[in-house]
């Protein structure tokens, strides 16, 4: 099938455009970003994950003539029968989602329509911004005859984009048209089929989940689906960051009472790591555009409100630990950061909640010394007044305390016996609980996590 991916050089417009082309679809992905339609058309990934090459995959397709890059947005529209679209809807300042690039793609589409297209919007939008879509195309072009329209949100985790792509919890189509349903349900066959029937097999770097289920539903619900997806995981995160401040109060331990509440079914383990709250380009930025959706409809969201009120408050927690082991006022303290991306397994800093504790910091005098395995390059762009270093020794060489914000397996196998040696005062303030089976204090450390005894 000819499929066209616009936006294609952002995180879920490649991994959406690789997977189908490893899956053997003729895919073209279409972006603004010269820059980076050149490195990806070169072979070169604009993206890191944890555990696979996407460089190697990105040059395994591009050999086989399955993708190809452009930014002219003519030859896209005319080569997809499926157009993804797939561009930023960033937070606006209120908490609305920024629809400016949705609309300007449905604009500028129309003109390069020459025969019957599904638009599938891949980005996250709220409710309405569909049928906004569809009267904008609707004023030149008809429903039904020149285009369809779908909704199917993604549910990729950054760091495993096109592992998720390939393993599927759920594929949701949300359309009211039966032609486009039958275009989708012909797109995603391979996922869709059992082990037991003859199903589309295709050499990809993971192998397909089979008998993925598919809710095929109405627009509005396709939309709801994510959107309340994304919150329900938010609100996961900071219920557990809730439970450990009050763990620290009564003398338990936030890991052990995750643990216990993980063996529930009705409850699962997952998202129920305590830390320094959620960040990322995805969570914060659907629950606050969740809130503007419902408080448009004239519904409160109090439980909504309360979630991310408490992972605001999570951040300044992590800043009062600090002070509790290096005293209340910060300015000139040297201090440690590891960790920058938002996760382990990306690069990825844009929304990270490491880069808004460093602003805490700097705000209040202290001078950062800031270290990750992969993220440096990136956070330096955003951040180029803080000092970087590309070794973790070097970068808590005299400082009167680390923070470690990002949970990064690399941090549990680093000497902290030599590094403490080489501290100006030796703290450490575990954002992430990644240290909590270390013995720290044998090192000379003091020690303190979150939901947790100090050290």
């Amino acid at each position: 099938m000819n499929v066209t991916v616009i936006g294609g050089s952002g995180y879920v417009g490649f991994i959406t455009g690789l997977g189908l082309a490893e899956l053997g679809h003729s895919v073209v992905n279409v972006d603004i970003n010269e820059q980076r339609v050149r490195m990806m058309n070169g072979g070169e990934s604009p993206i890191h994950e944890q555990d696979v090459d996407l460089s190697a995959a990105l040059a395994r397709s591009l050999e086989r003539k399955t993708i190809r890059f452009t930014t002219r947005l003519e030859d896209g529209v005319r080569h997809g029968d499926v157009i993804f679209v797939a561009v930023g809807t960033p937070q606006k300042d209120g908490g609305d989602a920024d629809l400016s690039q949705v609309i300007g793609v449905a604009k500028d589409i129309t003109q390069y329509i020459d025969g019957y297209k599904v638009l599938v919007v891949k980005s996250t939008v709220p409710v309405g911004t569909v049928e906004l879509v569809c009267s904008i195309l609707g004023a030149k072009k008809r429903e039904g005859e020149d285009f369809d329209i779908v909704s199917n949100p993604e549910f990729l985790r950054e760091g495993r984009g096109l592992y998720d792509f390939y393993n599927p919890t759920r594929i949701v189509v949300g359309t009211g048209s039966e032609r486009a349903r039958a275009v989708m349900q012909a797109l995603y066959q391979p996922f869709l089929a059992s082990d037991n029937e003859n199903a589309t097999t295709a050499d990809t770097t993971f192998p397909l989940r089979r008998g993925t289920p598919l809710v095929e539903t109405s627009i509005a619900s396709a939309q709801m689906i994510k959107y309340a997806s994304n919150a329900f995981l938010a609100t996961r995160i900071s219920y557990i960051n809730e439970i450990a401040l009050i763990c620290e109060r009564v003398g338990a331990d936030v890991l052990e009472v995750a643990r216990g509440m993980g063996y529930d079914d009705r409850i699962g383990p997952q998202y129920l790591q305590a830390g320094v709250g959620f960040g990322g380009p995805c969570l914060e930025k659907d629950l606050s555009a969740l809130i503007r959706i419902a408080e448009a409809s004239g519904y409160e969201p109090g439980v909504l409100r309360g979630v991310l009120e408490k992972n605001e408050a999570q951040l300044r927690s992590i800043v009062m630990k600090l002070r509790n082991l290096v005293g209340y006022l910060l300015y000139g303290k040297e201090i440690a950061v590891f960790g920058l991306a938002f996760k382990p397994g990306t690069n990825d800093v844009r929304t990270s909640l490491s880069l808004r504790i460093i602003d805490l910091l700097t705000q209040e005098g202290a001078r950062v010394r800031a270290y990750d395995p992969i993220a440096v390059p990136e956070a330096r762009e955003l951040r180029p007044s803080i000092d970087f270093f590309d070794d973790p020794y070097q970068a808590a060489a005299d400082a009167h305390a680390i923070l470690i914000l990002t949970d990064w397996s690399q941090f549990r196998d680093l000497d902290y016996g030599r590094i403490g040696q080489s501290m100006g005062s030796a703290c450490i303030v575990d954002g992430c609980n990644t240290l909590r089976d270390l013995a720290l204090q044998e090192a000379g450390f003091r020690y303190v996590g979150v939901g947790r005894a100090a050290v």
